[in-house]
């Protein structure tokens, strides 16, 4: 019951949110600049019928997923070992900061003179995705009870058992939150690589045609999928992080 109420309090947010849109595209009467929910989902269907739709999400998702799960897996190696290491950490913090400040149009443009369209979207994505879990994993790890950690040290206890049993309950909700920001911000920084460099054949050159011909219906379909497939991957990944923490425990 307590899990049910949550949903429905979104289910009941979401109704809302869509009749607000309905009602305001019913208002303004101009599909050019506000289409109705009910023409998107109309569309939406149509769509999903075509074997091109599909290879597109495809094509976008297995490139923004390889850009996140690269900066996942680097983030935290380099947080680990800037952990243990404090010249590491030295040495990383200026690339750290310099990709958090930098915008992201500004990555894209410099980026297109060193790599094709179809790299980009997976280098951006990690460029967005690597400093947010860099910088929770760290934080994790600077958040360890000191009682605990000089409690193994004077039982020499190796790194490997400190890493599984003090380190990681430590690290588990910073990157928990950290995986809940960042894979919103692949997407977005992803997307918005494809539409800047017009990546053939993924979700942001659907964009792009559709602002350039005007099709606002198309313009709010693609919109819509892109939340709707960012949210589904946030869901089952952070899912599999919680069972692969559950898992560590019971080693």
């Amino acid at each position: 019951m307590r899990q049910a109420k949550p949903a429905l309090e979104k289910a009941i947010a979401a109704a809302l949110a869509l009749l607000l849109w309905q009602l305001g595209a019913m208002a303004l009467d101009q599909p050019l600049l506000l289409v109705s929910p009910l023409r998107v989902l109309r569309r939406l269907g149509s769509l999903c019928l075509e074997a091109a739709f599909w290879k597109t999400v495809a094509f976008s998702f297995q490139r923004i997923a390889a850009g996140f799960l690269l900066a996942f897996f680097a983030g935290i190696l380099l947080a680990l070992l800037a952990g243990r290491f404090h010249l590491l950490e030295m040495l990383f913090w200026p690339y750290v900061v310099t990709i958090k400040s930098v915008p992201v149009a500004s990555f894209v443009i410099l980026c297109l003179i060193w790599l094709s369209a179809g790299q980009l979207p997976v280098f951006i994505s990690f460029l967005m995705v690597f400093p947010i879990i860099y910088t929770n994993v760290l934080q994790g790890i600077k958040s360890t009870d000191p009682k605990l950690l000089e409690m193994a040290r004077l039982y020499k206890v190796p790194w490997r058992r400190r890493l599984l049993y003090i380190y990681l309950p430590s690290i588990r909700p910073f990157l928990i939150s950290a995986c809940g920001v960042s894979l919103g911000m692949a997407w977005k920084s992803g997307v918005a690589a494809e539409v800047i460099g017009i990546t053939e054949g993924s979700i942001g050159e659907m964009l792009y045609e559709s602002k350039i011909y005007f099709n606002t219906a198309d313009l709010f379909c693609w919109t819509v999928v892109i939340i709707l497939i960012s949210v589904a991957f946030e869901k089952l990944f952070l899912l599999l992080i919680r069972k692969g923490f559950a898992g560590l425990e019971k080693l």
